[in-house]
């Protein structure tokens, strides 16, 4: 005991408020199968012999990178290739991919050192990531190009959710004995949880609540995704700290024990009671034995459904843009505007348009968007709407893809007068009213506001946003200017959950940015566009999953894997 105080100052770990695993768990893993039809025949007395390339493209440097390579078939036009590619995909990242098709005569690794006629060329093909998983039943079927004149064929390519990233495991422990650590009272103790990474550090995955005044605590069960706390690998080490709570953050180390997800998964049993340790105690205390012991009560593994599955099963992710047209934005004659209207080049509201549209046409089959204005005198009579159509047409506001709406906002800006008060409810209870008819999981709406960030309906946009959070949409906030955006951080609702005449919004369904922060000095230039549209979608699977989850909606089955045709055995006669 007397010990124990002296080491306080040197156990005084970094156990402040961890921040749970938000921002660290691995990507998801696609598997990626690719087959191909009617290639071209370059053999003279057999058929090709194909080889399948992957490049992946660098999100700063838009460098193509070798990704990896399936195996040669040889003697066929119409390969399935059995190599498979597995890639991380980030649904917020557009993850650029070309795909080259070689007939292999020679068995050097390095196709760029040998000549066209040793491998030849039999076609390219390019696509996003989001495009494969985007498409009906994650498949995606195009020709093949880059032969000037010749048709090279079609590349089928299939994509995969692999299996170990979706589970989810339920567990509970309790402790026996641990260490007194307070003068007045026993112990406060707390667990926290980390995965050991390929390099031997610890990434901090879990951290149980306090349970206050006993040396015999039970901690309530929790549940956590299988790859945050092992990545997919059973045997990596988990290593699991004890510590007293103490008000200041100054948490006294009691002890710890590491194990691994396989050992957990054995559930209640005495392979599952642990010693808690405190090797500076071992050290010093010729009869030390333990800190105390920590059993495993329960251990549980379900899968959970993930974004993927929903998209596969065919929901749709319905983009509807809202643009603000007030005054406050400035004239769009004037180079100081943010709609000024540049020969050169694009303005901030069409720079953020295109970052984002670009990633999330891949989820919306049609590419056809709703496009919106507000804040704005039209002609011909000068009234004041607050959610008019860019194109003109009331009885159609779409757009065709992100080209046709940047298209109607430069013509609305020719038309219409710049005017106010900036009204953001119009918007979001327009989007809502359409998610409000589909609530059945087959569809699901986004809502991409770009404002300068001014907003004269505060107290209406929150209700809108509360009664929206019952609703299958999201919305995306990006403010652009240079004006303080304290409304929009408040509408964000990530450090204060948003609510409206007393009633808590039941779910986050608002992600806010603030488009300089990727601007270079001069504001002329985006410094990542990926890292915008990133940073602005990464909250749409979870907020997507957690409407879905909340009306106990389940994923439709994905269509029956897809066999190509002419995929024949070819029987050797003896």
């Amino acid at each position: 005991m007397e010990g124990d105080v002296m080491d306080k100052l040197e156990d005084m770990s970094s156990v402040y408020e961890f921040d749970p695993i938000t921002g660290n768990i691995p990507a998801t893993k696609v598997e990626i199968t690719v087959s191909c039809r009617n290639l071209l025949d370059k053999d003279t007395f057999s058929k090709s012999d194909p080889l399948c390339v992957l490049y992946t493209q660098g999100v700063e440097t838009k460098q193509w990178r070798e990704f990896g390579r399936t195996e040669v078939i040889d003697n066929t036009l119409n390969p399935d290739f059995v190599r498979k590619y597995i890639l991380d995909y980030f649904f917020e990242e557009k993850q650029n991919l070309r795909f080259d098709l070689y007939d292999v005569d020679s068995k050097s690794p390095d196709l760029s050192k040998h000549p066209a006629e040793l491998n030849d060329f039999l076609g390219q093909m390019f696509c996003t990531l989001g495009e494969i998983v985007g498409s009906s039943a994650s498949r995606l079927e195009k020709p093949l190009g880059g032969i000037p004149g010749k048709k090279c064929g079609t590349i089928i390519l299939s994509a995969e959710e692999l299996g170990n990233c979706r589970d989810s495991a339920t567990m509970q422990f309790c402790a026996n004995k641990l260490d007194k650590k307070d003068f007045f009272g026993k112990s406060d103790p707390f667990m926290v949880f980390y995965r050991s990474n390929e390099d031997g550090t610890f990434t901090i995955c879990h951290k149980t609540e306090v349970v206050k005044n006993t040396l015999n605590p039970v901690w309530q069960s929790f549940t956590i995704p299988v790859r945050a706390l092992c990545n997919g690998d059973y045997d990596r080490t988990i290593k699991v700290e004890v510590y007293d709570w103490d008000r200041d953050g100054s948490h006294d180390f009691i002890g710890e024990f590491t194990t691994s997800y396989r050992e957990l998964a054995r559930g209640q049993s005495q392979f599952n009671v642990y010693e808690v340790i405190n090797s500076k105690k071992k050290m010093k205390k010729k009869k030390y034995v333990n800190s105390g012991t920590v059993t495993l009560l329960s251990f549980s593994v379900e899968s959970e459904c993930t974004f993927l599955d929903y998209i596969k099963g065919g929901t749709q992710i319905n983009f509807t843009v809202a643009i603000d047209f007030t005054a406050s934005n400035g004239n769009p004659s004037q180079s100081t505007s943010l709609h000024y209207m540049n020969p050169y080049q694009l303005n901030a509201y069409a720079m953020a348009l295109k970052a984002v549209g670009e990633i999330i046409q891949d989820y919306d089959s049609d590419k056809m968007f709703p496009a919106l204005g507000f804040g704005a005198k039209l002609p011909p009579d000068g009234r004041v709407s607050h959610e008019f159509p860019l194109n003109g047409n009331m009885e159609n506001p779409y757009c065709n893809g992100i080209e046709g709406i940047l298209e109607a906002y430069h013509q609305s800006l020719k038309t219409v007068q710049l005017y106010g008060p900036t009204n953001f409810a119009p918007v979001v209870n327009h989007v809502a009213r359409y998610a409000a008819a589909v609530q059945d999981g087959s569809q699901y709406f986004v809502l991409l506001i770009i404002t300068d960030g001014v907003i004269s309906d505060m107290a209406q946009t929150k209700e809108a946003i509360v009664n929206g959070a019952k609703l299958p949409m999201s919305i995306i906030i990006v403010g652009v200017g240079q004006a303080e955006f304290d409304a929009m951080v408040e509408l964000d609702g990530d450090d204060i959950r948003i609510s409206s005449r007393g009633k808590l919004a039941e779910r986050d369904i608002v992600q806010f940015v603030p488009f300089r922060d990727y601007m270079d000095r001069t504001g002329n230039h985006v410094l990542s566009m990926a890292r915008l549209a990133k940073d602005v979608l990464a909250e749409i699977p979870d907020q997507f999953i957690s409407y879905m989850k909340s009306r106990g909606i389940k994923p439709n089955p994905a269509p029956p894997p897809y066999t190509p045709p002419g995929h024949t055995h070819h029987h050797t006669q003896i």
